[in-house]
């Protein structure tokens, strides 16, 4: 590679200077009208860094020098190629000592930065015309373009104009301020719906390959009892195909007897007919139709043993964020306060959750074990009741605190029930279409409380504690459920 040579007079003018000993300050003012490119150097077209100066009068920064060098057998000069007497130049300290000046002033006028000037009489920019909207020096002031014009002081109509963007500024960045905070809702979310998806693929597998195993197995039940049976008949086959190969022997005095009896009496006959018969009728065949018939519903009626109903699966996107929920979605516990999306459907202030499925006609009952747990309620929600803060209305409940069961309902304060017996299981019973919902005791098949009241839009069941002892929702028990 070559680089185009470029002449420096100034460099000669400067050895001189320096040489004749005049001052550095002197130097500064004889190159002032020099621009940057006349400080740069020739290789890396850069500001001199720690410069060296070759016997050709043409400097380089060290690094450069050397890098150029590097690899080559003859160390010649990267501008002109003439070959350099020594392999270490001496280093250009007056050069180094301009450039470390430029640069020195260079960044003092970046960061003191240079005061605005009239264009037209190269003043500084003290004014601000009100009338026309724009910086004005004093000399503008006096001249007959601003005749009656209005002034301000620069510095005062900028601290006027910044006061104001601030005002103006501020409701951007609260704007700003909650996008950055739904962003992150939003963030979190997608990474929830994420995980939510992953761990929901998983169940659901686990789930299906309960029933592949199942399958599996009565697939090879069935299979090995049709091996046995065919195993068992071939076996007697072969046992008769044995036994005939010796009857085959006494065939003809079966023939012979045979033609006996028929000359035989009557009598004598109807007496031997019967057993020569049976022997005829002995079945030896494969039971297809017991392997084959009704086979698919034989295996479903085997499936109640393994899979189960439950008539209310709680929805996890309804939970408050203090309850821990089964996998199979159908126990709730109270636990730390977890760190949920803020979905629209979620209940952040009442400590409830809300089944996946609602309704708005029929009948429909569940029951609740609530054990030992010594604070929770079981009801049903409206589809409308408030998600966010203090629900106020559209739940109807019977609930146990402090020892104590009462039932409340649309934000009303809360009736003090007798209860007998301590609750386990508690039993909700909704007609929607007669209005009537109903708390029961199964255990005792005693009424609690009934409610009567006219639905008007869809309830979903609901349930909530302050208690780490599980709530359940129990299965419904087979029988009862398959008609």
């Amino acid at each position: 590679s070559t680089l185009k040579g470029r002449k420096e007079p100034w460099l000669a003018n400067f050895l001189f200077t320096t040489v004749l000993g005049g001052s550095l300050a002197s130097l500064r003012e004889k190159m002032s009208f020099r621009s940057e490119e006349d400080l740069s150097c020739p290789v890396c077209q850069d500001i001199f860094k720690d410069p060296v100066v070759l016997s050709c009068s043409h400097s380089f920064c060290t690094d450069c020098l050397h890098t150029w060098w590097k690899g080559k057998p003859i160390k010649e000069c990267p501008v002109c190629k003439r070959k350099s007497s020594r392999a270490e130049p001496p280093r250009n300290l007056a050069l180094k000592n301009l450039c470390e000046t430029f640069l020195l002033e260079r960044d003092q006028t970046t960061s003191a930065g240079c005061e605005d000037l009239c264009s037209q009489h190269v003043e500084k920019l003290k004014l601000f015309c009100l009338d026309h909207q724009q910086p004005v020096c004093l000399i503008c002031r006096d001249s007959k373009a601003h005749i009656n014009h209005r002034f301000r002081p620069i510095h005062e109509f900028a601290q006027e104009q910044k006061k104001e963007l601030q005002r103006s500024l501020k409701p951007l960045q609260e704007k700003l301020k909650l996008c950055e905070q739904v962003k992150g809702n939003w963030t979190q979310t997608a990474e929830h719906i994420k995980i939510q998806a992953e761990h929901t693929e998983k169940q659901i597998k686990e789930q299906f390959e309960k029933l592949y195993t199942f399958l599996r197995e009565q697939e090879e039940a069935r299979i090995s009892a049709l091996r046995e049976e065919e195993k068992q008949k071939s076996k007697e086959m072969k046992e008769k195909i044995e036994a005939l190969s010796r009857e085959v022997s006494a065939l003809s005095e079966t023939v012979r007897v045979t033609e006996e009896e028929l000359r035989a009496e009557d009598v004598s006959f109807s007496q031997n007919y019967k057993a020569t018969l049976k022997r005829l009728k002995q079945r030896s065949l494969i039971d297809v139709a017991k392997h084959l018939g009704n086979l698919t519903f034989n295996v479903w009626k085997k499936m109640k043993n393994v899979v189960s109903y439950t008539p209310v699966i709680l929805d996890p996107n309804t939970a408050n964020p203090e309850f821990i929920l089964s996998e199979d979605l159908t126990s709730i516990r109270h636990g730390e306060r977890q760190k949920l999306p803020e979905n629209p459907e979620r209940i952040d202030y009442h400590r409830s959750i809300r089944g996946w499925e609602g309704f708005n006609s029929g009948s429909r009952s569940w029951d609740v074990d609530v054990g030992d747990n010594t604070a929770w309620f079981v009801g049903v929600a409206a589809e409308s009741v408030q998600k966010k803060g203090r629900i106020k209305s559209g739940f109807w409940q019977l609930e146990f605190y402090n020892g104590k069961y009462s039932v409340r309902w649309l934000g009303e304060s809360p009736i003090v029930l007798r209860v007998k017996k301590k609750l386990q299981r508690v039993r909700v019973n909704v007609d929607w279409n007669k209005g009537k919902l109903t708390f029961s005791d199964p255990d005792t098949n005693t009424n609690i409380h009934t409610f009567t009241q006219t639905f008007t839009e869809r309830l979903f069941p609901c349930l909530g504690t302050l208690n780490s002892v599980p709530l359940t929702i129990l299965q419904v028990v087979w029988s009862t459920f398959v008609l």
